[in-house]
C-alpha cells in the first residue's frame, strides 16, 4: 500500500504541468522537500495506483506501471517554476545524481563494505529501493552471517523513512539521520527478500533460509513462498507436474486453476490425461461463485505442496542451483 506521501507524488506526476505549478505554489518547502525524499526513491508502482489514488483523492474531495514524466526531475521543474531557480536548486541540489543510482553505480563491493558497518536494519532499508541486481551483488558481497541479518529485516520490512534512504545512501559512514523521519515510502519486504534470495545460488539460499528458519519460521515460510510463486508452475515441465498433482486433490486443483492465466492451465493440464484435462476444462466451465479468498488459499495450498516436494527431493522446479 502506498504512503500518503508517494500518493501525492503519483498524483502530481500524473497532471499537466500549468495544472500541479499552483497546487506546488499551495506548499512550503518543507513540504516540498518531503515530496523530493519520495520521488527520489520511487521506482514503480502498482499498475492500478494512479486510479486508486485518483479515485482516494475524488472521494475525499467530494465533500504504472512506473512513476510517470520521470519522477524527480518533473517535480523538481514544477518547484522551478513556483518558488524561483534559486530556492529551487536549494531544495533539489540541481544536477546531483540521485544517490541511489550513485550506489548502483558504485562497486558492489565498496557498498558492501561501508553497509557492514552499519545496523542491518539500515542496510536491508538501502538494499530494499536499490535494483535487484545491484542489491544482490552487494548483498553478496557481504558475509554469510552479514547476508542473513540483512535477508531477515529486508523481509519484515514494510515501510521506510524516505530521508533516510536518501541521506544514508548519500553518506554511508554518517548516522542515521533524525530529521523528517515521518515520510516513508513503502516496502514490500517479503517480495524484495525473494527476489534476492532468487539472484543467487541455491547454496546461499538453503544456508540463509535455514537461518530464517531457526530465528524467524513464518516469515522464512513467506520468503519460499514468495520465491516461487503459482504462476511460476507455467515453467514446470509436464511429467515433473504430474508428480505435483498427485498431492493436490482434484477439488482443491479445481479452485485453484479458477481465473488462472493461459501458461498456468496449459502447463497444469499437460501434467493430466487428456481425458482427464478434458473433464477439468468442463468442470472450470461449470464453476461459478468462487471467492477470491478461496482461490488464493488453495493456490497457496498447491505452491506450498510444490515447494515441500521439492526440499523432499521428489520434484524439480526449474530453478536452476546457480545464478
Amino acid at each position: 500500500m502506498l504512503t500518503n506521501a508517494e500518493k501525492a507524488v503519483l498524483l502530481l506526476l500524473s497532471l499537466d504541468e500549468e495544472v500541479a505549478r499552483p497546487i506546488i505554489a499551495e506548499l512550503g518547502e518543507a513540504e516540498i522537500k518531503k515530496l523530493r525524499a519520495v520521488a527520489s526513491t520511487m521506482r514503480e508502482v502498482p499498475k492500478d495506483a494512479i486510479e486508486q489514488t485518483f479515485r482516494e483523492f475524488l472521494d475525499r474531495s467530494a465533500s504504472a506501471v512506473a512513476v510517470p514524466r520521470g519522477g524527480l526531475p518533473y517535480l523538481r521543474r514544477l518547484s522551478a517554476g513556483v518558488l524561483g531557480e534559486d530556492r529551487a536548486r536549494a531544495v533539489f541540489e540541481d544536477g546531483v545524481t540521485s544517490p541511489l543510482t550513485k550506489l548502483e553505480r558504485a562497486r558492489p563491493e565498496d557498498v558492501a563494505a561501508l553497509l557492514e558497518a552499519e545496523p542491518p536494519q539500515l542496510a536491508a532499508a538501502i538494499l530494499s529501493v536499490l535494483e535487484v541486481k545491484s542489491a544482490a551483488a552487494i548483498l553478496f558481497a557481504m558475509s554469510e552471517e552479514r547476508q542473513s541479518d540483512v535477508i531477515k529485516n529486508v523481509g519484515r520490512m514494510t515501510q521506510v523513512p524516505a530521508t533516510v534512504l536518501e541521506d544514508v545512501a548519500a553518506a554511508l559512514a554518517d548516522n542515521l539521520p533524525t530529521s523528517d523521519a515521518s515520510t516513508l515510502v513503502s516496502v514490500d519486504g517479503v517480495a524484495k527478500a525473494a527476489e534476492l534470495l532468487n539472484s543467487t545460488g541455491r547454496g546461499a539460499q538453503a544456508q540463509i533460509l535455514g537461518v530464517l528458519d531457526a530465528d524467524d519460521p513464518e516469515l522464512a515460510t513467506d520468503v519460499r513462498q514468495a520465491m516461487f510463486t503459482f504462476d511460476d508452475l507455467a515453467r514446470v515441465p509436464s511429467r515433473q507436474m504430474r508428480v505435483l498433482l498427485r498431492e493436490i486433490p482434484s477439488e482443491r486443483l479445481l479452485v485453484a486453476l479458477k481465473g488462472a492465466s493461459a501458461a498456468v492451465m496449459s502447463a497444469v493440464l499437460g501434467g493430466l490425461s487428456s481425458r482427464a484435462a478434458t473433464l477439468m476444462r468442463d468442470d472450470l466451465d461449470a464453476l461459478a461463485n468462487v471467492r477470491k479468498a478461496d482461490v488464493m488459499a488453495a493456490r497457496r495450498e498447491m505452491v506450498a505442496t510444490a515447494l515441500r516436494l521439492e526440499a523432499d527431493g521428489q520434484l524439480d522446479l526449474g530453478r536452476s542451483e546457480d545464478p
